[in-house]
């Protein structure tokens, strides 16, 4: 257990630093020049609702995202179907459906995979000849991630996995294809194993580049000439948004059957601000769950929009860092070992917009 659990550590050590130039070479000098910036949106219900704060806390398919090493809680077979209506009140109403799967395979071990899709809806066609909208018909984007996953319980205290991830993005005539590496360790330590402690790497790949007829492009040879020909224009590829996360959490366990946990988080972001998330969960007989948190970064607290445009510049998130949301679980019999049936719920403030609503539904075996 302990060799196996040397390799994996130095497995991570040895991903960190082949990623050390991207993930810690962030500046807003270099702001917007990444890509595939679904790629840290958390689509979960439960664990976005104390906006990620519980990354060493994280279990089950929503593991996937926040920290891999956390699927390895599963028993026998964990379901997850998650709804996310992404910045309510823009103009083409975008949408995030999760659903991931999990299964033990070993005495220790866990496979996942897990699918996220976005609806954006569809856009109108215009080109340099017909700039107005309405007259070529619309297309829709497609952006895509899957997710295949394996993590492993080294003790009772300590546990760590992988996650590969497929990028797909696309409309009709352009698209990109990404491949990317998640790392993460989970620590839990304490006289009732009541304090925790994560690290997680997400994001870690070669470029990505688009490529397709969307590209190119029918000319003249010059003025005075018919004579056509194809130009395909030259497109750069781009990097993908590395995160180092470092985080940490405490239960408080009182009474009977009631638990609070306070979780704490830091982000390191290669191509935006760096994040401090701090965050609490109360849960009662772990049937019933409160959460909330709040995310802070340089500018987050620009005062207001200004015909579109923030008030602080410095200002890189449409967040206004605050996070809330609630869980119900209950068991479906009276078996300690019952298959579970849970409900989540959570909400991100926003600038201007509705704000971000998840919906979710989780069935534990």
């Amino acid at each position: 257990m302990k060799k196996s659990f040397r390799y994996i550590v130095l497995s991570f050590v040895v991903l960190m630093g082949l990623s050390a130039p991207q993930a810690f070479a962030g500046n807003k000098d270099r702001s917007g020049q990444a890509g595939a910036s679904e790629l840290l949106i958390n689509p979960w219900a439960a664990s976005s609702g104390w906006g990620n704060a519980g990354m060493s806390f994280v279990h089950g398919v929503e593991a996937i995202y926040g920290n891999v090493a956390g699927i390895s809680s599963c028993n026998t077979l964990d379901l997850n179907f998650s709804h996310t209506s992404w910045l309510v009140g823009v103009g083409n109403d975008t949408r995030i459906s999760s659903f991931g799967l999990l299964a033990r395979v070993g005495e220790s071990s866990v496979l996942g995979l897990s699918f996220m899709s976005f609806s954006i809806g569809e856009i109108p066609i215009t080109t340099t000849q017909n700039p107005d909208p309405g007259t070529l018909g619309t297309f829709k984007p497609n952006l895509m991630n899957i997710n295949l996953s394996f993590a492993k319980a080294f003790s009772n205290s300590i546990s760590g996995g992988f996650n590969l991830k497929i990028i797909s993005e696309s409309i009709k005539d352009m698209g990109g294809v990404g491949v990317a590496l998640d790392a993460g360790i989970q620590y839990v330590t304490g006289p009732f194993d009541n304090v925790h402690f994560g690290i997680t790497l997400k994001n870690i790949g070669p470029t990505m580049k688009f490529s397709g007829d969307g590209i190119s492009l029918r000319v003249f040879m010059d003025n005075n000439s018919n004579q056509q020909f194809t130009m395909v224009q030259r497109v750069d590829d781009f990097e993908l948004p590395t995160q180092l996360s470092i985080a940490a959490a405490y239960d408080w366990l009182f009474a009977e059957n009631n638990r609070l946990t306070i979780a704490g988080n830091f982000a390191s972001n290669s191509f935006t601000n760096d994040q401090i998330t701090l965050g609490f969960e109360y849960g009662w007989k772990e049937m019933f769950m409160i959460r909330a948190g709040y995310t802070y970064e340089k500018g987050i607290w620009a005062k207001q929009f200004t015909e579109g445009v923030l008030y602080d510049d410095n200002c890189m998130n449409v967040n206004r860092g605050l996070s809330a949301g609630c869980s119900v679980q209950v068991p479906l019999s009276k078996d300690e070992n019952a298959m579970k049936f849970a409900v989540d719920y959570s909400y991100r403030d926003t600038y201007t917009f509705g704000g971000t609503h998840s919906v979710g539904a989780r069935i534990i075996f």
